[in-house]
This record gives structure tokens, sequence and C-alpha cells, in this order.
């Protein structure tokens, strides 16, 4: 936007050194220019033209904000209404989606056991849709408050509909896949300060299911699919749980893993 870029080029915030951006009005013009007419834009877009189903309008939207956000973070005024209207808007859509567009059919397992049914193959869709879903809502972290970013992913998607279907998917290569996927979601960030060898609250469940999936292929003498499903443990930072499978098992070639 050649407006934009003029306002920008006028402020020239970045080559301006703090102590005279402090006393110079013209540095508050962008963030008042964003404030006043871009947030309120990106808010209405995002409460009626925004689907968070749709990974590149994902994309493009937090890109956007990123870029916009940054911008006005050089304003003196710590807290703006436009700001908060959008971030709340953002999650009131966000949570619209999860409530309104989820939808995990369970049947019985003799019924999805074949994977050429119809009742397999839409239950497979819904499954994958929440799946995108969930990595969507993740890639709000570090704009929208990480609180209210687990809540939304792994509180609700995860634990209220994914992990249902996981539960129901028999311990193999499809449930591995899945897991992968869940996992491949979630915000390396969110498990670089975990220290205590435990994982997220949120997780939990996620990492009990995990651990029967191990139990079970190990058993049947799926060595390198349980590999792969204590690899994804060690991911969330789940060390407890790997750690106690191995010594369980007696598995001591599988303690490099774990940093032993």
């Amino acid at each position: 936007m050649p407006w934009f870029g003029a306002i920008e080029e006028f402020s020239d915030a970045k080559n301006i050194s703090e102590t005279k951006r402090d006393d110079d009005p013209d540095q508050e013009v962008l963030p008042r220019v964003i404030e006043k007419t871009v947030l309120p834009k990106i808010t209405g877009f995002v409460k009626n033209v925004w689907d968070p189903l749709s990974t590149s309008q994902t994309k493009n939207l937090v890109q956007l904000c990123k870029n916009v956000l940054e911008k006005q973070v050089l304003s003196k005024t710590e807290c703006s209404r436009a700001k908060e209207d959008l971030m709340n808007t953002v999650v009131l859509r966000m949570k619209k989606s999860v409530e309104e567009d989820v939808f995990i059919p369970l049947y019985p397992k003799s019924i999805v056991e074949d994977k050429s049914s119809l009742c397999s193959k839409f239950q497979e869709r819904r499954f994958w849709s929440a799946v995108k879903l969930l990595s969507n809502v993740l890639l709000w972290d570090g704009i929208v408050q990480e609180d209210t970013v687990r809540d939304l992913g792994l509180s609700k998607l995860l634990n209220r509909y994914l992990l249902l279907n996981l539960l129901n998917t028999p311990p193999g290569p499809d449930n591995i896949e899945k897991c992968n996927k869940v996992v491949a979601c979630l915000p390396e960030r969110w498990f670089q300060s975990l220290k205590s060898g435990s994982t997220l609250p949120e997780l939990q469940n996620f990492c009990q299911h995990l651990l029967r999936c191990a139990r079970t292929l190990h058993k049947n003498n799926h060595s390198n699919e349980t590999k792969e499903v204590l690899l994804l443990l060690v991911k969330v930072k789940a060390l407890h749980i790997v750690e106690d499978f191995i010594e369980e098992h007696k598995l001591e070639h599988l303690k490099s893993m774990i940093g032993k």
C-alpha cells in the first residue's frame, strides 16, 4: 500500500534513537494510523471473511498481524482498544469454528475396519479436517495469548475430538501417522522450558494414549513402530514415561533417546 509506505517513511521510527523517539510526536503517526484504520479493517475481515479451516488464509492473516502489530508496538500507547478488538474477534472466530465445524463420527470398529467403506472414508475426512483446524489454531501462538491457544487447540480440539478417534484407531501405522501429525502441529517453544520430565498438562491424556500404543506394539513385537511412538513422547517431553517404559521392558538400547 503506497500510502502506508509513505507514512512509514515519514515516521522512520526504526532509524531514530529511543530517546528522540519518546520526544517526537511524529513517531505516533504510524501507530495511530494502524490503530484507527488498519486494525479495524483486519478485524472486519476476520469477522466476515476469514475461514479458520483455510490454511492459506490463516497463514497470510497471521503474517499480516505480525507485521502490523510489530509496527504498532513502537507506539507509546501500551493499551490499544483496536488491538484488543482484533484479538478478541480472532479468538471468537476460532471458537465458533471449533464448535460448529468439527464433527468426527464414531462408528463401531467392525464398520470402520473396512477402509473402503463410506463410513470409514467419511470418518477419516472429518478427522483430518479437525487436524487441519488444530494446525491453523496453533499458528496463532505468539500473537494470541498462549493460554487461549492451548485451551482451544489442546483442551478443546485435541482432547475433546481428536483423541476419541485416536482411541478407536488400532495401534499401528495409521494411528502413528495421526499422532505424528498432531505432534507436528505443536509449537516447539512450548516444550523448551519444561525440565521436570513431564509434558504439558493438556497433553497428559494424549501421552497416556501413546503409552498404551507403545505397550501393545511392543507386545506384538513391532520394535520399529514402538520406537516411533516413544520418539513422539520424547518430542513432547514426556521423558518420565519413556524412561519407565524402557526400564519396564529392559530396552537399554533405547536409552540414548532420552539422553541416558
